[in-house]
């Protein structure tokens, strides 16, 4: 057995021993059944070899370590790290081959850690030997250890071909080739895995034809292995040779299906690693592959079954996306890729959202401004919205500041109303999600800038009579970020500057004041209302412009609704009166539909009744006396509901709406509904769900709705007390109601089967 080797004092006498006496201790701890002091020992290898010399470290040092295998696996890696190192210490690269046995030895040991660091030596020291000793001791190494009896060995063997092969003789290259083929065949799949994760490193240093024959056979093989642990190995190596084959049409047009197999295996593991490395694999093909299809992949990847797969490849959103050719680029993305990603935002696995919370905003500058708020803008919102914090806390106000705020800006002066449009209506949703002190600092001047835009001013006169829904969305929003931050904010943030309007010499931006007043006079209050409103639209009330003035009746009517009788009887009863006898025709006709202080003061009756209905009985049944209802259901109605609402995944209501339509001016409309609106009245009664239109609910106040069927049609009907007349069929009906222009008394109406909302009988 071969001992630690002593040390010779060079120098004479006790200064010589004295010099010499810590490197004894060093070698004495070699042999020492402590572990830690042996490990010790390892690390200071290379004082020993210094002490001992070039001579003794081959002939002494090298011989001792190499049977030191048997030590402890610690022990064993601090060794193996050692000598990759250690050329210099036995004499330069002449000696360097006397590294391999010891190095051989620890590339056979069990542990993997011990024989990946040996084989990291093994590479370093290879580049230092010639090429005939690299023939002469490393090639010979490289095959026993390729040809052992343990897999271990074989395994190890695996990663040093490619440092063998360039300077090897013809002879020697086909010997490498052949060996690294038989463990590309081992009956033992650990092995089969070494070679698939060392197969791209080999194929670099291949001759083309090898390349394009035997390289590619065995990648083929390996991409088809009945172990799905060396499939998902095989999937670098198809990279780097894709790589390599980019410019032989005909060979890539081979190894691109393996790929996609590999990309949409049956295995979720190598699909994992498939979305690990699909931006790679992205860059091997380059333009060399559609990019519909190479997205067509990764969309594959994103709609994964297994939540592993979609995380892993949402992580590689941003790079993904980065990389594909910047001809198609945007309609890659918006056509394919983003509606992939939108179910994403609600995916039942957090992690998946989490992923995406990481990368989504670096979609930002690849899309540009106006496609950034058209479609990421929702996904983000989306994700703020998230009860995950580690998802809502990624898209936060800081990351919205530098991702989209330059694009709102951008957008907020785009020459396209349409766009300036898209955009306002997004602020309460930002406002909500961002807070108010983010909201003030950053877009709140935006907003209040939004009041004096020329395009939307003409935009909202345009359509003010024509498109309700239109009109109703846009002046919303201002009532909107009241209702979030309340009154007060409103009255301090937001009034000032609407009322600055009343100034202007722009008749447009007095009417936007007077839109506005519209629309805060519900979010503000009675107080508010009758000292920050009224007196402005005192004063508008002697406009120069009849547009303004007639407009002025029009807010007049509105704010009744807030205020409390005496205060309409008193303030606004006189300014109606006034306007009525105005020298404009419209003026007058517009005073005139609010002149009667009783109508103004029944309709706002009727709306707070209708409100305190839905307070009051919130979750109760619609048992209760008629006078607190605005509608009730029959059972044979609440039947037919629920058989619809089941029918009908996703719905939770019914809607009944009202419109312009048939012989006699109004019907009714039904349709599924899976949200509120904002001024629906909900009705509920033995567990079905009712929510009523704000138009329709002032005729259907006192109404009972039942259900028929007959051989003819199935359909519902609605005994109304409101309606004056109906048509001959029942679709269609009249009433006399102010607000809508029309005349009526009770009588019963049916509404049939509407094709385009919901066929009873279906």
């Amino acid at each position: 057995m071969n001992t630690a080797p002593a040390v010779q004092p060079a120098i004479g006498g006790q200064e010589g021993e004295d010099s010499l006496y810590p490197i004894a201790v060093l070698i004495d701890e070699l042999r020492n059944e402590d572990v830690q002091l042996r490990l010790n020992s390892i690390r200071k290898l290379s004082t020993i070899a210094l002490a001992l010399g070039v001579e003794r470290t081959r002939k002494e040092l090298i011989q001792f370590l190499t049977d030191t295998i048997y030590d402890e696996d610690e022990v064993l890696l601090a060794l193996a790290e050692q000598l990759g190192n250690f050329t210099p210490l036995v004499g330069g690269p002449e000696y360097v081959h006397c590294l391999l046995p010891p190095l051989e030895n620890l590339a056979n040991i069990e542990e993997t850690v011990v024989r990946d660091k040996a084989v990291e030596s093994l590479q370093k020291i290879a580049e230092k030997h010639s090429a005939a000793q690299l023939e002469e001791y490393f090639i010979p190494m490289v095959l026993r250890l390729a040809s052992g009896d343990w897999f271990t060995s074989r395994t190890s063997s695996c990663g040093l071909f490619s440092v063998a092969y360039g300077r090897a003789n013809p002879a020697r290259k086909t010997e490498l080739r052949g060996a690294f083929r038989s463990l590309c065949r081992d009956d033992t799949p650990m092995v089969r895995r070494a070679a698939a994760s060392k197969l791209g490193e080999f194929a670099k240093v291949q001759e083309s034809d090898y390349l394009k024959n035997d390289v590619v056979q065995i990648f083929e093989d390996l991409a088809k292995d009945e172990q799905d642990s060396v499939r998902l190995l095989s999937v670098e190596a198809g990279i780097v040779i894709v790589g390599l084959l980019r410019d032989d049409a005909t060979k890539l047009a081979h190894v691109k299906p393996i790929v996609k197999e590999l990309v949409q295996d049956k295995s979720w593991r190598v699909r994992y690693m498939a979305a690990v490395k699909i931006v790679e694999i992205q860059q091997a093909f380059g333009d060399k592959i559609p990019i519909e299809e190479m997205v067509g992949w990764y969309t594959g990847l994103l709609k994964d079954c297994e939540g592993e797969v979609r995380d892993a490849a949402a992580e590689k959103l941003q790079a993904f996306c980065a990389a594909l050719p910047e001809e198609g680029r945007k309609r890659g993305i918006t056509g394919e890729i983003l509606p992939v990603i939108k179910p994403l935002t609600t995916d039942a696995n957090q992690h998946v959202k989490i992923a995406l919370a990481h990368v989504v905003m670096g979609l930002a500058p690849l899309l540009g401004n106006q496609s950034t708020v058209e479609h990421l803008l929702p996904i983000f919102l989306a994700m703020l919205r998230d009860d995950t914090p580690e998802v809502s806390n990624v898209i936060g106000a800081d990351e919205l500041q530098y991702s989209l705020l330059p694009a709102i800006i951008d957008l907020a002066q785009d020459g396209k109303w349409r766009v300036r449009l898209a955009l306002v209506e997004y602020m309460p949703l930002l406002a909500e999600q961002l807070g108010q002190k983010f909201f003030d600092e950053k877009l709140l001047k935006l907003c209040m800038n939004w009041l004096t835009d020329h395009g939307m001013i003409l935009f909202f006169l345009r359509f003010y009579f024509l498109v309700y829904a239109i009109r109703e969305a846009a002046t919303n929003i201002l009532k909107q970020l009241a209702e979030k931050f309340g009154a007060d904010w409103a009255v301090k943030s937001v009034l000032p500057r609407v009322i600055e309007l009343a100034a202007d010499s722009n008749y447009l931006h007095r009417m936007t004041c007077l839109f506005c007043f519209n629309t805060l006079a519900e979010a503000l209050g009675k107080e508010h209302v009758l000292h920050e409103m009224f007196p402005t639209i005192k004063t508008l009330c002697n406009d120069s412009v009849p547009n303004v003035r007639f407009n002025v009746a029009k807010t007049l009517t509105r704010i009744g609704k807030v205020l409390d009788a005496q205060t309409v009887n008193t303030e606004i009863k006189p300014l109606v009166s006034k306007m009525g006898e105005d020298q404009e025709f419209d003026v007058r006709y517009f005073a005139e539909e609010a002149k009667e202080v009783g109508f103004v003061m029944r309709l706002c009756q009727i709306l707070f009744a209708s409100a305190r209905v839905v307070r009051s009985s919130a979750g109760s049944r619609l048992g209760s006396p008629k006078g607190r209802q605005a509608i009730s259901l029959t059972q044979a109605a609440v039947a037919r509901i629920k058989e619809l609402i089941k029918q009908k995944p996703g719905a939770k209501a019914l809607k009944i709406g009202v419109q312009q339509r048939g012989c006699s001016g109004l019907t009714y409309t039904l349709e599924y509904a899976d949200q509120k609106g904002r001024l629906d009245e909900e009705v509920e009664q033995d567990g079905v769900i009712i929510w009523i239109d704000s138009k329709a609910q002032l005729t259907l106040i006192g109404s009972e709705m039942d259900f028929e069927r007959s051989k003819l049609a199935a359909e519902f009907i609605f005994h109304n007390p409101n309606i004056k007349s109906t048509c001959g069929c029942g679709e269609s009906f009249s009433m006399d109601t102010p607000t809508l222009n029309i005349t009526g008394e009770p009588s019963t109406i049916k509404e049939i089967k509407n094709e385009k909302f919901i066929n009873p009988q279906s």
